[in-house]
């Protein structure tokens, strides 16, 4: 038997950008990161500042469904 995976989910982040249409874009495409949190200790979506290749600066990345 296998065992199950835990409170541990994988979860993807996504730039706020995306829905903003005045940023001066670098290429095309959504830039998307991906991480790991746990389920019972952040039960929130999760935000993190991270460096966006569209926006060619630090930004929000906002965990999507």
């Amino acid at each position: 038997m296998g065992k199950s995976k835990g409170a541990r989910i994988t979860i993807t982040l996504e730039c706020e950008c995306r829905n903003t249409n005045n940023v001066v874009k670098r290429s095309n495409g959504i830039f998307r990161y991906t991480s790991s949190k746990n389920r019972r200790n952040t039960p929130n979506r999760i935000e993190l500042k991270k460096f966006c290749r569209q926006c060619n600066c630090h930004t929000i990345f906002k965990e999507i469904k």
